[in-house]
């Protein structure tokens, strides 16, 4: 298949479990819960996202192994524990077994963050999902739930029994990210399996 990705650049993650780690993110195209677009945000499943997944403006690779070259040069040759997230957009419309096994055999470790709409392909490394509400939860285990709070809708209450090793609870941003941010402290306080979880990559201004 044609890999689309939005973007390739190599960061800090900023968010979970697996935050301050080194890593190169790969943002593919496209999303099966929001066109992208600011003129059908109010129809969509998703009308909170604010990432700009529209367009495939690092490229179009014909090859698995065209696309893991292109993460290796974003890497680099010198730094080990090489790491790689998939995101979007939803990556699980593109991600797939041989680009996992292309990743894997340029030594990284993979992970995905995904809205949980499609099932995840075997192979990865680390898995956290993120549901919405309105939206079916088809990939219903992994390493990490993240919950964007306050969703009217979807209760963190109804995923606590689901097999996740960490539940993050992230104030939805926006502007009542203030507000959001209190209601998120409350719950975390009152349901101590809920983790509050921040996206410090905005605080010091990592993309």
């Amino acid at each position: 298949m044609t890999y689309a990705v939005k973007e390739l650049f190599l960061t800090l993650q900023g968010e979970g479990a697996q935050g301050g780690r080194a890593a190169v993110f790969c943002r593919f195209a496209g999303c099966n819960l929001w066109s992208g677009r600011e003129a059908d945000r109010a129809g969509a499943v998703c009308r909170f996202c604010d990432t700009d997944f529209v367009g495939a403006d690092a490229g179009r690779f014909a090859t698995a192994a065209d696309l893991a070259n292109a993460i290796a040069l974003t890497w680099g040759p010198a730094r080990p524990r090489r790491f790689v997230v998939f995101t979007g957009g939803e990556p699980l419309l593109q991600l797939d077994a041989a680009l996992l096994d292309a990743v894997h055999a340029q030594g990284f470790e993979a992970a995905v963050e995904t809205n949980g709409t499609i099932t995840a392909p075997a192979g990865l490394d680390w898995v956290c999902v993120s549901p919405k509400a309105g939206a079916p939860l088809v990939q219903t285990s992994g390493d990490e739930l993240k919950l964007v709070f306050p969703q009217p809708g979807l209760d963190p209450a109804a995923l606590e029994g689901l097999p996740f090793r960490h539940f993050w609870l992230q104030p939805m941003d926006g502007p009542d990210l203030a507000e959001n941010t209190a209601e998120t402290l409350a719950y975390c306080l009152r349901h101590p399996l809920w983790r509050l979880g921040l996206q410090t990559h905005k605080f010091i201004g990592l993309r």
